[in-house]
């Protein structure tokens, strides 16, 4: 009988569990995870108003609940503190690593350390209640942000800078991050992308979300539009549609509203620009269309006044001490999801998700990917299971001074937020510290 650890219990992670029981009656499956939750970016990465993509999280339960895979929380893998990669190796005959693309990238620009300064995935985390994340004061004297990107996480986050607290209120979103925004003086985002609306990465779904908020109004500049040479009859369906709801915006008359949402193109961000002691504006340089479908600089610039900068420009990989990794792609190198150590196939390591094919794809993306790397590792079976590993894991944890949050540990930490939420007059609210859910989870 196979005994299989999956790294990590997001999307990649509970997909590569569900394959393997599908397609060998007898593996047993350990799904560890760093955190004493599940779910990944289900739980800590989507906004909290989107209750239809949250609620794939019960698709992930029924996977995490099957009776032949085992959740194994507050795990750390690798790294200061964490079980080493070698030692875990020799408690499962196959590990398949799961861990996701957990920073961002950067835009490498003068003024980028800045306060005031965030990636768009900070700001995510916090009011997603990340238990790493902390309130950074974001919005703090904050009157105008800009957001440089325009794909769907830069949609979110601009959505959720301008959101009421009538609309937040129904959703888990951690009080203290409600009770910020609520008490926000912001006035105005702009949301930036160096290209024109024609390769603008935001689902037109996503889009539309931005016109339909209370109190809220978009702009598009005219000029924007006539500057992208794309044909709209000629694109895809995906950007013809946001062409399409951004040219309605643009020939729209103004509003009193008292919030505004400015969606800007051919933009480049070159500097953030200091006032006292923190972001002041964004310095950007106007681009214009090139032959090869790109842009290039004008020598043009304007600065936009900001006191709040989030960039949304990509995630990335991040290393794991004892596994190969390619910096240049941000993922381990890997042969069909067999971990490739000096270009061989290392037994019994395997890779899913992100960070063995890059922060590419929608969630249902990583149906596919797994299933290729449970194949290949069931081609493998025969040699793995030939292995002498412990009857059960957990003992050895332990005796390496782990204790694994069990399932019923979570279930504890959703009877927690239930009853939180009740307590404040809410639905369910998320608790937001590594404190608060050990104790939730009866952790010592």
């Amino acid at each position: 009988m196979l005994r299989v650890a999956v790294i990590g219990s997001g999307p990649s992670g509970c997909y590569t569990a569900q394959s393997l029981i599908q397609l060998d009656p007898e593996v047993r499956v350990d799904v560890l995870d760093r955190l004493p939750c599940p779910y990944g970016l289900v739980r800590y990465g989507v906004a909290p108003d989107h209750e239809k993509i949250k609620s794939l999280q019960g698709s992930l339960r029924t996977v995490l609940e099957h009776e032949r895979v085992r959740f194994l929380g507050g795990v750390r893998v690798g790294g200061p503190g964490g079980l080493p990669v070698q030692h875990l190796r020799g408690l499962y005959h196959a590990v398949v690593y799961c861990v996701g693309a957990a920073t961002d990238r950067r835009l490498g620009i003068p003024g980028e350390e800045l306060p005031g300064s965030w990636s768009a995935t900070e700001f995510v985390s916090w009011y997603s209640a990340h238990p790493d994340a902390a309130d950074a004061g974001f919005l703090r004297g904050v009157r105008t942000a800009v957001v440089i990107g325009v794909g769907n996480v830069a949609v979110d986050v601009t959505r959720m800078l301008v959101r009421g607290a009538a609309e937040l209120r129904p959703t888990d979103i951690p009080q203290a991050a409600l009770d910020t925004l609520a008490a926000s003086g912001l006035t105005e985002v702009h949301m930036v992308g160096r290209r024109g609306p024609a390769q603008a990465r935001f689902t037109t779904k996503e889009l539309r979300e931005l016109g339909a908020l209370p109190g809220t109004e978009v702009t598009v500049d005219e000029a924007d539009l006539a500057l992208d040479p794309a044909d709209p009859g000629a694109l895809p369906a995906g950007p013809r549609r946001n062409v399409e709801v951004l040219r309605a915006w643009a020939a729209r008359p103004a509003t009193t509203a008292t919030r505004r949402i400015r969606l800007r193109f051919f933009l480049r961000p070159v500097e953030l620009l200091e006032d006292g002691g923190r972001v002041g504006a964004v310095r950007f340089e106007r681009t214009a269309p090139d032959a090869s479908g790109g842009v290039t600089g004008t020598g043009r610039y304007e600065d936009v006044p900001a006191q709040l900068v989030l960039r949304s420009v990509g995630y990335r990989g991040v290393p794991l001490e004892g596994l190969p990794f390619d910096p240049a792609s941000g993922t381990i190198p890997h042969q069909e999801g067999r971990v490739l150590r000096d270009g061989v196939p290392s037994p019994g390591e395997y890779v899913a998700g992100w960070i063995k094919r890059g922060p590419t794809g929608v969630i249902g993306t990583n149906r596919p990917c797994a299933k290729e790397t449970v194949t290949t590792l069931l081609a493998d079976a025969p040699a793995l299971g030939r292995a002498k590993v412990p009857e059960d894991p957990v003992a050895a944890l332990r005796a390496a001074g782990i204790q694994p949050v069990p399932w019923d540990g979570w279930l504890a930490i959703e009877r927690a937020e239930a009853e939180l939420g009740a307590r404040l007059g809410r639905s369910v609210v998320k608790l937001a510290d590594w404190d608060a859910l050990l104790g939730a989870a009866r952790v010592p």
